[in-house]
Parts: C-alpha cells; sequence; structure tokens
C-alpha cells in the first residue's frame, strides 16, 4: 500500500504542473504567440472525452460485457468521420456570431430567448451533474484503495458525516483549480487557451499511464495478447464476453449506444466547448477527424486484455472490476506503476471536471443568473459600474456549486451504480440537445415553441425512465413504483413505459425521450409560424456558409442609436480597455480614425451585440444592447420581404456572373475566330504565293524559249525541235499544277465529283505499280509487291485512288537513290481495314519536316536536291484517304527512307466476302 501523504503530494504536484501549463498558454496568447494554434494540440483537447469512465469503466465494462464497452467509442469514431461537415457548420456559426455555449446556441438560433437557454442550462446541469459524480467516485475510490481502505471507505461514506467525507474537499480543491484555470478574467470571445493546452497535456499523461498499465499486464503477467485471449476463451465463464449474445446483450442495445455516443461527443457541455467554442483555426477540424479517433483506438487497445486479466488472476466477484488498472499493479508489488496509474485517472478526472463546470459556469451565469438580473433596472443603467468583477463572481459560485452538485449526487446515488451506468445516465440527458441544434441547423422551420416543447417532453422522459429509477435504486426514493408503476398503473412503469419490454434501461429511455422530443419539436413547429426574429435568426445559421464569417446583416435591424452609449454599455461588462481596443478596431475597418466619428448605424449596433454575445450570452446581450438604443422590431412580412429582396440580389448576382461567364466564353470564342481568320488568311497568302511561283516557272521557261524561236528563225531544226520539246513538256506541266490546283480546290470545297464503285485494291495496287514501272526503269529501281491472294473489295472512287497510289508510287521514285533504288508496296486486311504502305530506301525525311509534307506547296528533302514537283500530290491524296473515312500518314527516320501509309475501313460484310473469294482461289 501507498501513504495517504505520498499520494496527496503527487497529485498536487501534478495539478500544480497543469496549472502551470495553462498558465504558459494564457501568457504565451497574450503576447500573440499561440501554443494552441496547431491541429495536434486540438485533437489532443477533445480527448476529454476519455474521463475516468474510459480509464476505469471501460475495464468494468468489459469484465461484465466483454465487447459491449465498444459503441461508447464507435460512436465518436463514427461521428467525426460522417458528420465533420456538421460540426464544421457548429464552428462556424459559432464564430461568426461569438456565441459560447450549447445553451446560447439555441436560445441564439430561437430568437434569442432567454427561457429557451434557461431551460437548456437547466438540462445540461442536472445531466451533467451524475457524470461530475462519476469523477468525483472514481477519484476517491481510487485513493482509497492505494491506501488500503477500500471497503472502510465505502463503509463509511453513508455512516460518516459529510465533513468527515475526503472526496468533499477533493471536490472543493478541483474547484479551485478549475477557478484558477478558466474564470481569472472576462474574456469577449470565452477562449481559454491556458486551459486547452492543459488539457491537451493531460491526455498524453492518461495514455502514458493507461498503456503502461496494459504493457504490464499484457506482457508482464501474461505472455501477451494471444496468451491472455486463448486462457479466456477456454474459461467457459468467460468465453461468453467475447459475443454479442453471450455478453447478455442485443444489437438494439449496440446501436442505441453507439448512437447514445455519437451524439455525446458533440453535444456533451465540455465536448461542444472544445470542440467548438474553443477552436482556433477550423481547417484543425480535418485532423481532428482521425487524430482523435486514433487516439481512441490507442487508449483501448488493452482494455480487453486489463478485463481479462484480472477475471483470470482474481475471479470473478472477489474485486471490483473498476480498480483492475489499480489492483493489478498494486498486488503484484508495483507500487509506483500503481501511483502512476492513479495521477492518469485523477489527469482523465479534472480534465473533464474542468472544462465541465467551466462551460456549465457559462450557461448558469449568461442564461440563468443574468436573465434575473436585468430584471432589475439598476443593471439595464449603461451608467452603472463595471459588472465584470460581478460576472466572475457569478461564474466561480456557478462552479463550486456544480461541483458541490456532482458530490451531492455521488452521496446519494453513487454507490448503487457502476462508473459506465452513470455516465450513460449523462449521455442520455445530453443526447436531447440534438433535435433543436441539428433541426436549428438545416431546417427554417424549426420555432422557439417547438424546440422548447421538444427539450421539455425529452428531459422530463428522461427524468421519469432514468435519472428517477437511478435514485430509486440508491434508496433515496421509494422503488415501489419501479415494479408497480407510477399510481399502481403497471402502463406507467420507468423501465416499460406504455409496455413496451426487451430494452435494457439506458436504450429504453433513449427510446422513449427521443421520440417525445423529435415529434414535439417537430409538430409544435409545424403548428406554429416564426417571429420574424426567429425568421431571421434561422437564416443566418442555416445559410452560414453562403454568407461566411461575416456578422448579421444590417437590413435585420431598424432603429437608432448612439455611440455614447454603446460604448460604455460594453464597458461595463468588458472592461474600458478592452472595449475601446474593439471599438477602435471596428473604426479602422471603416476607415475611420476615432471612435467618437463613428456613424452609429445598424452594423455597429450588431457589432456591440456580437461583443457582449462572448461575455453574457447572446439572449442578454440582446436585451442589455435593447436598453439603450431605439429598435423598431420587424415582423415577419418584413423579414420575409427582406430575405425575398436579398435572394433576389443573390438571383441576379448569380445571374450576372452567368452572362459574365458567358461573355467571357464568347470572348474566347471570337479570339479563336480571329486568330483562326488570320491563320486562314495567311494561309491563303501562302497559297497565292506558292501558285504563282509554280505557275511563274513553266510559263518563264516557255516565253523564254519562245521569243528565241521567235527572234532567230535561222536557229537549226534540231535546236529548234529540242526548244519546241521543252515548250509543250513546261506546258504539259502547266497544266498538271493547273488541274491539281482546281482539284485540291473542289476537294476542300466539297465540289469534287465522286463516283464510288467496288475495288479490289489487289488489282489497283498492280495497275498502278505497272502504270509507274516506266519511272523505276529510268531511275534504275526496284519494285517489290508483297500482295495478299485475295481482300476484300473496297467502296470508293476508283480514279481517285488511282490517282492516291501513283502520288505515292511517283514520290518514291524521285527520292531514290540511282541505280540502287528498292521500293516496297504491301497490301494487307485485318480488322475491318485495308491497309497500303509504300517504302522506299530513300534519305528519308527529318522529323522538322515530317509534319508539314502534306500542306500544299511543301515538298520533302534538300530544297537544292529537291525534285521537281507542284507540291500537292501528297495533299490531295491525304484528302481523298480522309473523305473515305481513312488516314494516311508518314513513318521515317533520316536515312533511312520513308514509308506512306494509309488505312481505310471496310464496309460490312466486306471480310466474309474475302473469305469466301479465299476459298474460291485455293
Amino acid at each position: 500500500m501507498l501513504s495517504g501523504g505520498l499520494i496527496v503530494s503527487v497529485s498536487f504536484a501534478y495539478l500544480l504542473l497543469l496549472f502551470a501549463v495553462a498558465y504558459f498558454g494564457d501568457r504565451r496568447a497574450d503576447q500573440g504567440r499561440s501554443i494552441i494554434a496547431n491541429p495536434w494540440t486540438y485533437a489532443l483537447s477533445l480527448a476529454v472525452y476519455c474521463t475516468a469512465w474510459t480509464y476505469f469503466g471501460s475495464v468494468g465494462r468489459a469484465a461484465s460485457g466483454g465487447v459491449w464497452f465498444l459503441p461508447i467509442y464507435l460512436g465518436p469514431t463514427l461521428g467525426f468521420a460522417l458528420s465533420w461537415l456538421v460540426i464544421l457548420k457548429m464552428i462556424r456559426i459559432a464564430k461568426t456570431y461569438r456565441i459560447t455555449s450549447i445553451a446560447d446556441f439555441i436560445a441564439s438560433r430561437y430568437g434569442k430567448s432567454h427561457l429557451l437557454g434557461g431551460l437548456v442550462s437547466i438540462i445540461a446541469v442536472v445531466g451533467t451533474v451524475p457524470y461530475i459524480a462519476l469523477q468525483l467516485k472514481a477519484i476517491s475510490s481510487g485513493y482509497a484503495l492505494l491506501i488500503g481502505e477500500h471497503d472502510a471507505a465505502y463503509r463509511s461514506i453513508h455512516a460518516g458525516s459529510w465533513l468527515q467525507d475526503s472526496t468533499l474537499y477533493i471536490a472543493l480543491l478541483l474547484a479551485v483549480f478549475t477557478v484558477l484555470f478558466g474564470t481569472r478574467h472576462l474574456d469577449a470571445t470565452e477562449r481559454h487557451e491556458g486551459m486547452v493546452a492543459a488539457i491537451a497535456f493531460e491526455s498524453v499523461v492518461k495514455l502514458v499511464a493507461f498503456l503502461a498499465v496494459g504493457l504490464f499486464v499484457t506482457y508482464g503477467l501474461f505472455d501477451g495478447f494471444g496468451d491472455i485471449f486463448a486462457r479466456a476463451y477456454a474459461d467457459a465463464d468467460l468465453a461468453g464476453l467475447f459475443t454479442l449474445d453471450g455478453a447478455g446483450g442485443s444489437y438494439g442495445g449496440w446501436f442505441a449506444l453507439t448512437l447514445l455516443a455519437m451524439l455525446s461527443v458533440i453535444f456533451l457541455p465540455r465536448q461542444f466547448q472544445v470542440t467548438v467554442v474553443e477552436n482556433v483555426n477550423e481547417q484543425h477540424l480535418r485532423r481532428a477527424t482521425w487524430l482523435f479517433p486514433a487516439y481512441l483506438l490507442a487508449i483501448n487497445v488493452f482494455v480487453l486484455p486489463i478485463a481479462l486479466g484480472g477475471l483470470l488472476l482474481f475471479g470473478q466477484g472477489a474485486v471490483d472490476p473498476d480498480t483492475f488498472v489499480l489492483t493489478l499493479p498494486l498486488v503484484h508489488g508495483q507500487k509506483w506503476l500503481a501511483l502512476l496509474a492513479f495521477v492518469g485517472g485523477l489527469s482523465a478526472s479534472t480534465g473533464m471536471v474542468i472544462v465541465e463546470t467551466i462551460a456549465l459556469s457559462t450557461m448558469v451565469c449568461n442564461d440563468l443568473v443574468m436573465p434575473l438580473l436585468l430584471r432589475l433596472s439598476r443593471f439595464k443603467q449603461a451608467a452603472s459600474p463595471d459588472l465584470t468583477g460581478l460576472l466572475l463572481a457569478i461564474r466561480r459560485g456557478a462552479i463550486l456549486l456544480v461541483l458541490l452538485l456532482g458530490y451531492v449526487y455521488f452521496r446519494l446515488a453513487g454507490e448503487a451504480y457502476a462508473l459506465v451506468a452513470i455516465g450513460l445516465i449523462s449521455f442520455a440527458a445530453v443526447a436531447q440537445f440534438a433535435p433543436a441544434m441539428l433541426g436549428g441547423m438545416y431546417w427554417r422551420g424549426g420555432t422557439r415553441e417547438g424546440a422548447l416543447a421538444g427539450l421539455a417532453g425529452g428531459f422530463l422522459l428522461w427524468t421519469y425512465t432514468l435519472l428517477l429509477p437511478s435514485f430509486a435504486k440508491s434508496g433515496w426514493l421509494d422503488p415501489a413504483f419501479l415494479e408497480h408503476g407510477l399510481f399502481g398503473l403497471a402502463w406507467l412503469k420507468p423501465e416499460q413505459l406504455f409496455g413496451l419490454q426487451g430494452l435494457d434501461n439506458i436504450s429504453h429511455a433513449l427510446f422513449w425521450s427521443m421520440a417525445a422530443n423529435i415529434g414535439c419539436y417537430v409538430l409544435v413547429s409545424v403548428l406554429r409560424s416564426p417571429t420574424g426574429q426567429e425568421a431571421s435568426q434561422a437564416t443566418l445559421f442555416v445559410d452560414v456558409f453562403r454568407r461566411g464569417q461575416t456578422a448579421m446583416p444590417a437590413s435585420f435591424w431598424r432603429g437608432s442609436a448612439e455611440v455614447s452609449d454603446l460604448l460604455p454599455l460594453v464597458a461595463r461588462f468588458l472592461g474600458t480597455r478592452r472595449a475601446m481596443d474593439a471599438f477602435n478596431d471596428y473604426a479602422r475597418t471603416r476607415g475611420v480614425a476615432h471612435v467618437q466619428e463613428l456613424k452609429a448605424d445598424a452594423g455597429l449596433v450588431h457589432f456591440a451585440e456580437t461583443l457582449l454575445a462572448g461575455a453574457i450570452g447572446s439572449a442578454s446581450a440582446r436585451v442589455m444592447v435593447s436598453s439603450v438604443v431605439q429598435e423598431e422590431p420587424l415582423g415577419l412580412d418584413e423579414v420575409m420581404n427582406i430575405l425575398d429582396e436579398a435572394s433576389q440580389v443573390r438571383a441576379y448576382s448569380h445571374q450576372l456572373e452567368e452572362k459574365s461567364r458567358a461573355l467571357q466564353a464568347a470572348t474566347d470564342e471570337l479570339r479563336r475566330a480571329n486568330e483562326q481568320l488570320k491563320e486562314l488568311d495567311r494561309l491563303k497568302d501562302d497559297f497565292m504565293s506558292s501558285v504563282t511561283h509554280e505557275l511563274r516557272t513553266p510559263l518563264t521557261s516557255i516565253r523564254a524559249f519562245s521569243e528565241m524561236l521567235h527572234d532567230d528563225p535561222r536557229i537549226d531544226l534540231a535546236e529548234r525541235t529540242r526548244f519546241l520539246g521543252i515548250i509543250v513538256s513546261e506546258t504539259a506541266r502547266l497544266t498538271r499544277l493547273v488541274n491539281q490546283v482546281l482539284d485540291m480546290a473542289k476537294i476542300e470545297s466539297g465540289h469534287a465529283e465522286w463516283h464510288n464503285t467496288d475495288i479490289d485494291m489487289r488489282q489497283l495496287v498492280e495497275h498502278a505499280v505497272g502504270t509507274t514501272a516506266q519511272l523505276f526503269r529510268d531511275r534504275g529501281a526496284a519494285v517489290e509487291l508483297s500482295l495478299p491472294d485475295a481482300v476484300p473489295l473496297l467502296r470508293a472512287d476508283h480514279d481517285r485512288m488511282v490517282q492516291v497510289m501513283l502520288n505515292l508510287l511517283s514520290n518514291a521514285a524521285k527520292f531514290v537513290p540511282a541505280g540502287e533504288g528498292r521500293v516496297k508496296v504491301a497490301l494487307t486486311h485485318g480488322g475491318g481495314e485495308l491497309r497500303v504502305d509504300v517504302a522506299d530506301n530513300g534519305p528519308g525525311i527529318p522529323p522538322e519536316s515530317a509534319a508539314v509534307i502534306f500542306e500544299k506547296f511543301r515538298q520533302g528533302g534538300d530544297q537544292r536536291s529537291r525534285p521537281q514537283g507542284t507540291g500537292l500530290g501528297l495533299p490531295i491524296s491525304k484528302q481523298i484517304v480522309e473523305h473515305f473515312g481513312g488516314r494516311l500518314w508518314v513513318t521515317s527516320s533520316p536515312g533511312e527512307g520513308a514509308t506512306f501509309s494509309f488505312v481505310l475501313p471496310l464496309a460490312e460484310g466486306a471480310a466474309e466476302s474475302a473469305a469466301a473469294a479465299h476459298n474460291e482461289i485455293e
């Protein structure tokens, strides 16, 4: 066993360390050098979800229910994975409208209602008190266990005086530390950077401590996971813990617990505080969606091994499973490990208590106490003294009150329930916030009366089906109504309400409370139209992403105000210096040098109200601002008109954007058309230049030789005959050029005549080769044919295809080397196509010329050694081939010759006819 003095000293030193971390975090924040502005700190702060319930209670639940401890952690994992956009919307709303708590969120959404905010605060306090009692029970029982007075301490709880109970002083000590953590000063943003840093630090501590115990049990007392699971599975009493049915549960209960945990990770006051209010950067949420579930996985890895290890070593019923984390190291002589485990449990408990009570104190102050104070006329007077001290005192008192209520619940009901059971009671309570919050974020039709009816109905059913039975089982109430029902009516049994049986008490309470909550919320909202204030707030919440992080639109407020009234009002609750700094910053954003030059318009009124909302809540801020301004309330019709106008403006803006995009597209299209016209104009100029050049060459020769014959009649007959031969040759060349130009023009314009027939390409290729045979003989070149026995018939213009072949063959004849030329002509078919390849062993085509030889009047080869030609043969051939749905291309490497190829598609049935022809030949 350990001495009480050592435990107290270590615990107190750890709490001081937490306070030092928090103090350092606040100092850095004041210097503008935040230590929490990173996603890791944000994700670790979310781990405040893992309280003494996780640290001790999960092991206890695993020892009695096996895998039934998992839904409490599957819920948050699924919640962050599936609903991070919902959480992002909450964060955006809270940042935009300076919302500081769940009560403030709901009250602000439904017309800034004090009544609604107060009801939410009451539900939060009543529902969270059992959870705080759970933390006190965990610390108290852990301390008693370590000093060896566990059983005696339990027996003295009810027998002894409250003043002699150490748990009371633990509660008071936690109240002191919470006050130091969270209420040292009043902040309009209600963010506590030091507290968040401390919570992130304690998340690391409790994880390390729990993993240390898990490693000790798994690998120190046993030989790893396999050894523990094998021994447990071999034990008939423990084997059932590995299955849902064997653990005594049902699939319905699994679903209910998962849903309950999914809602609680968002709507528990402490979770809303760290997830939404304390968020400093929306982008941190993206990483937290996997870091937080990863943390949950890490801290639960050893839950089942510790539970099974305790049951295997101690047996069932000998030791309270909730204490296995401490008992296993303690019994096996690992006192320092047991002390570390206790510090980890203390860290888990204190983290929860600090954040939870800070969140609850804000709600109690802003939504319960402030509305009462505002009924007093002196609090509405702008000339009243600074109230920041009073607000801090109220919050500190609320922290003390909440912790004392937790202690009272611990004394009265805490011993009747295991740790997990107490936590589930709180989970079911805060789940009642879900319909009003989620409905308010996505449904404009939700009303204040609907939210009131839903929350009241759900809370009453929760109280009747879950809270009162916990009191009855603790002996505080007569348990007769559990067995016989209220007034002796069996259908009013709290745990079998209206005859519903077959569900555990948590699933039963969740079903009826949520059914009443959702039903009342929807029904009452549908039956009653929202007020103008509710309609305007609904639009701001539902459309927060569309509006961005901007304040309430000025069009939703109408009236008159004075800067001299608004500034002192804000200073009363924030302090003079902070108020002046805030107003000066606002003045600079409006391009004004001094606060007094500001125009007290709707924008300034909403700015002042938003500042106050961060300190006293949105509902109280609305009351205070209304006390110093002359406001003209807007009716529902006016709000709807404003919204309609805003919608029309947005629609008009959208239309302008669409027209602007259409205009930009038209401009781009015109620019492309203009560039195309410029290119066509350039090509026209090139064409005319090339045509005149090509025409001038034969004309020049014809004129020169004609002039020579005309000027010198004495030229002998042989010379005269040679000159006339040149004239005839050039005339033929000129005729070919003119014909090709005309042919090209007709094809491009679509006016060419086409006479399609069935063509045997084998015969056509042989004919073309025979026609050009003299050209190859003159060059001393050899032609090799590679033709199949039979090919499918091609539907095309016979003369045009002959023209293509002649162009390709004559082109090859021009470029092969004299005396060593080789040309190979191949014809193949397959895949519904015919293919012709004309390959030569000429000089080849440079890569830069391969793309231009199919352009008009562009020829390959070196300009000095280029053969005579018009440069139209290949372009015409390409046009003919493409007209029949084919394509023509060249493959070449310099010095290795060139291969001109074209493919043409076959008509349907051509393949079958080719096969038949081949069979006939055989």
